[in-house]
């Protein structure tokens, strides 16, 4: 766990602007990374929809049980954050982490939010960003396709700062991408279960960095 962290505090002070590194470095480094996951249950999160999200062995299983959405999203919104977390693709389905989000009310229709891709699958963009109402907005380069690890844990950081976008999976830089029309601003975070009822995700780890200026 310690080692995860300060992989993930060393990949985020690459994504950091200068000033901003700058000015966290007044503390002792990583001191303001925050746990959402206590490995034993599933306190500061929120499930929207019907499918199944349980805590196992340390971890958060997400599993589909229809053909409709899931969500487990936050009680806390972020606007602008730094999110550390591992997941394991245990069966087919599509997840995703979405950020500024937001539902109708008692359905899990998601009404404003972008979401990084999850997606274990060759050639279905982890890393990359959809949603908005736009459809796919930026895609990793073809060659980074293959990072991401079937069957195993995939580490993977991501950061939004404003209108700017970053992705980092098993080290390796994603996205970077500063979006000219941005629709949502602030909201909770969210782990998705694609619809199709194939979902089943594996989440641990889970840090977050609240570089937010309310």
């Amino acid at each position: 766990m310690r080692r995860i962290l300060i992989a993930a505090v060393a990949a985020a002070a690459t994504m950091l602007p200068s000033g901003a590194w700058a000015q966290s470095k007044k503390g002792l480094p990583g001191e303001d990374w925050v746990s959402l996951f206590n490995g034993t249950d599933l306190s500061g999160w929120r499930k929207i929809g019907n499918e199944s999200w349980t805590v196992e062995n340390d971890l958060i299983h997400g599993k589909g049980l229809t053909k409709d959405y899931g969500y487990l999203q936050t009680e806390k919104p972020y606007r602008d954050f730094q999110l550390s977390l591992r997941f394991k693709c245990v069966g087919d389905g599509n997840s995703g982490v979405f950020f500024h989000t937001d539902f109708k009310p008692g359905t899990a229709e998601v009404t404003q939010g972008l979401q990084f891709e999850i997606d274990c699958n060759m050639m279905h963009h982890t890393g990359g960003l959809y949603g908005d109402g736009r459809g796919w907005i930026v895609w990793p380069a073809p060659e980074n396709e293959g990072v991401v690890r079937t069957g195993e844990w995939n580490e993977y950081l991501v950061e939004v700062v404003g209108n700017r976008y970053r992705s980092r999976l098993n080290g390796v830089p994603m996205v970077d991408f500063t979006d000219p029309n941005p629709k949502s601003f602030d909201g909770p975070i969210a782990l998705q279960l694609h619809a199709g009822g194939r979902g089943n995700m594996e989440f641990k780890d889970i840090w977050v960095r609240d570089l937010s200026h309310r």
